[in-house]
């Protein structure tokens, strides 16, 4: 008998493990307190890994392969994943182990130590799911993404003309997919799945598993199978995909997913393989021109094709290291509205009581609303991690911690992003409707009432000028900031000490 171990995030029913049914392989799958206890995560994000894992492993026992399934109420017994795994081994009688690459590097590690003391033979597989291996920093060019992005655009002839050059004669349409979203564009209604999960949750409430945020656990919106996965390709594809890329960047409180995909979670559990979604996206764009612009597919497919691959070839790259890089030396405290979302900043109120309710915000309410807001108040990366990595659904360390660590909060010193995310709230009067409501002025730079993006923007700039002055990419705000008047400067700056010794209340 050959055991072999499918974590939760390799749901991946294509995989070449599966061509064939072998009475003497057993598929382990087992639901751990190990990995619900090492960050706290959302209780949607509990669920759905674990409902996906069931319905994962209850689709191999139909195609007629030996599955061994192990719920939290018969795997608690074990302290961790390898103490488990003995016991599996000795039950099983089996003769040999092997395993698919585990994502993250604590895993990675973990089973690579442990396997190395094992008397049986072993053997580590691919988990054939990537467009790039592990060490693909190394093989394509890793300087910024966008080089990374095309070298992959022509490997996988994608959005190509038949002389390999990009449609279009660009390769980035990121110009035209800055659009502010109309106060009254008609948002399509997302797409639910109401699976009944409260079994599952009952269970978390009997082991006592510490959850933060709100689940309906009669009614769980998230794909947990294959089909339930191509359901919502398809659903985007048809009423989302006409205006993603123009309204990709947008803010609204007109709707919680507006135009994304919302299937980085079917990716990163590996329901959907993202070459199957990248090929569908052209396909579909090829068939609706007339109601589909290059930009917005191109969009979307960078996305996957660029980001995805990008961050995962970062993290493999600079792991263990990368997780511990503070270049700004941030060390303040994670206000605790970022918990709850009780902040008189809209924006910033939004995008938070929305992570908690729906355990999901788009790219730009991380990055340019609650990512930003750290980042200006000099956040200690450590928390920001944790609080990403535990509020969304499909944050997986390998792509929470380069996008948190290193493109949000700059932590890596640049290896993600050539400068830092910081907008002052001009931005995000630009792209969204909250300053029309919100307790603070948008307009005003300093003094009680003013948006604190503002003056904590400039402060942020001011504090680090001896690492972020000779910046290029910076010359034109720096340049702003020494055209002020020497009062202007120092109202400023003042209102944003007051401001960070006032986190709490803002």
């Amino acid at each position: 008998m050959e055991l072999r171990l499918i974590l939760g995030d390799q749901l991946n029913a294509g995989h070449s493990w599966f061509r064939n049914t072998d009475p003497a392989v057993c598929y382990l799958l087992a639901e751990l307190r190990q990995e619900t206890d090492y960050c706290r995560h959302h209780r949607q994000k509990v669920l759905a890994f674990f409902a996906a894992m069931r319905a994962f492993a209850a689709a191999l026992t139909k195609a007629g392969h030996n599955v061994c399934y192990l719920t939290l109420d018969e795997s608690a017994r074990w302290p961790d994943l390898p103490a488990l795994l003995e016991a599996q081994i000795a039950h099983h009688q089996a003769s040999s182990f092997a395993w698919q690459s585990p994502d993250e590097w604590r895993l990675a590690n973990q089973l690579a130590q442990w396997a190395a003391g094992l008397t049986i033979p072993t053997a580590e597989v691919e988990s054939e799911h990537f467009l790039t291996p592990r060490d693909g920093w190394q093989r394509y060019p890793h300087s910024r993404m966008e080089f990374f992005y095309r070298a992959l655009r022509k490997q996988y002839k994608v959005l190509l003309d038949q002389g390999g050059q990009p449609l279009g004669g660009r390769w980035n349409f990121d110009s035209e997919n800055r659009a502010k979203l109309p106060e009254r564009q008609p948002i399509p209604a997302p797409l639910f799945f109401a699976n009944d999960v409260q079994d599952i949750d009952a269970m978390l409430t009997r082991h006592g598993v510490k959850t933060l945020g709100r689940a309906d656990a009669g009614a769980l919106p998230w794909p947990l199978t294959r089909r339930q996965s191509r359901e919502l390709l398809d659903h985007f594809l048809v009423h989302c995909l006409p205006h993603f890329g123009r309204y990709q960047d947008a803010l609204s409180e007109q709707g919680w997913s507006l135009f994304h995909s919302r299937l980085s979670f079917s990716l990163n559990s590996k329901m959907l393989h993202p070459l199957e979604v990248i090929r569908a996206a052209q396909s579909h764009w090829q068939a609706n021109q007339t109601t589909i612009t290059l930009a917005q597919v191109e969009g979307f497919i960078r996305q996957i094709l660029g980001w995805r691959e990008f961050v995962r070839a970062l993290y493999w790259e600079k792991m263990p290291e990368y997780q511990s890089t503070n270049f700004l030396g941030a060390d303040r405290s994670l206000p605790g509205f970022f918990w709850n979302g009780e902040t008189k900043m809209a924006c910033v109120r939004h995008a938070i009581r929305q992570s908690l309710e729906h355990a999901y915000a788009h790219h730009i309410q991380r990055l340019m609303v609650t990512g930003n807001f750290a980042l200006l108040a000099g956040i200690d990366p450590d928390e920001v991690d944790e609080w990403y990595l535990g509020i969304y659904v499909d944050a997986i360390e390998w792509v929470e911690l380069p996008n948190t660590r290193g493109m949000s909060q700059f932590a890596d010193g640049g290896l993600m992003g050539s400068k830092p995310y910081a907008s002052s709230g001009a931005y995000l009067d630009r792209m969204g409707h909250y300053c029309k409501g919100c307790h603070y002025q948008v307009k005003a730079r300093s003094g009680p009432q003013s948006c604190p993006f503002n003056s904590l923007y400039w402060h942020f700039l001011w504090r680090h000028r001896d690492k972020l002055g000779a910046n290029p990419r910076l010359a034109l705000p720096y340049a702003n900031w020494d055209g002020q008047p020497e009062a202007q400067q120092q109202a400023v700056l003042a209102t944003a000490e007051q401001y960070l010794i006032q986190l709490e209340q803002l």
